[in-house]
């Protein structure tokens, strides 16, 4: 009698090792389980079943801006037609927004609940801002692009500026193909400086005093701990 548990377990066996081992090794010389959030890591497992190679994508860096602050980045790609960086999101429900607004809506339960949030154009703005700052001598493009995962609804989102994309998760690949079909090969000045900031960003989130510091300065921000009802 054949035993189909046995088979279906050497079938998953066997897909787990043409597929996905060669895939986890990829992923392990990009990030780790313990690095961002599940969100951030499945666009990463995304964009390496695509084939953009795992030396040219960085997860969750930080990257320092003044003496104590760091900005973190969720994902950055350097392509040939320039730099991508990745804002990525996790939401449900209605979105409401424009580009230039500073907060965007949320809205739940058939309209009963309403939530405010920080416009993540905006946010993946100033991260590409930091970037260049740091990076004078470099001219070569940038490109904003704000992932949403979850069963959110861009309902009425407007005014998207130039250079800026934004994509449901299952879109985020067709994005990227835009990208780079639209775009000519950008003239980089010097790619070892680009790559070395990059990897050095990444590296200071693997400091958990840094970490402990970013988040303390969120918390400081938003000063909800100065808020009594």
């Amino acid at each position: 009698m054949i035993e189909w548990g046995i088979i279906a377990l050497i079938i998953c066996g066997l897909y787990v090792y043409i597929f996905e081992i060669p895939n986890y090794q990829s992923f392990r010389k990009v990030t780790r389980l313990t690095r961002g959030n599940k969100t951030e890591r499945s666009l990463v497992r995304q964009l390496l079943k695509h084939g953009i190679p795992y030396q040219t994508i960085f997860h969750d860096l930080y990257l320092k801006k003044h003496n104590t602050t760091y900005s973190q980045i969720d994902v950055v790609i350097a392509t040939k037609v320039g730099i991508i960086v990745f804002e990525v999101k996790r939401y449900s429900g209605w979105l409401f927004g424009t580009g230039n607004q500073r907060q965007w809506t949320q809205v739940l339960n058939y309209g009963k609940e309403k939530h405010r949030f920080y416009n993540p154009i905006l946010q993946n703005k100033n991260h590409i801002r930091y970037l260049k700052t740091q990076l004078p001598n470099e001219n070569v493009p940038f490109f904003s692009v704000v992932v949403f995962y979850g069963d959110c609804v861009l309902k009425d989102i407007n005014y998207i500026p130039n250079g800026t994309y934004l994509a449901k998760s299952n879109k985020v690949l067709i994005v990227l193909e835009t990208i780079l079909r639209e775009h000519e090969p950008a003239l980089y000045t010097d790619k070892r400086n680009i790559i070395n900031l990059l990897t050095k960003a990444v590296k200071n989130g693997e400091d958990t005093e840094i970490q402990k510091r970013h988040v303390q300065n969120i918390k400081d921000t938003l000063g909800e701990d100065r808020i009594f009802q």
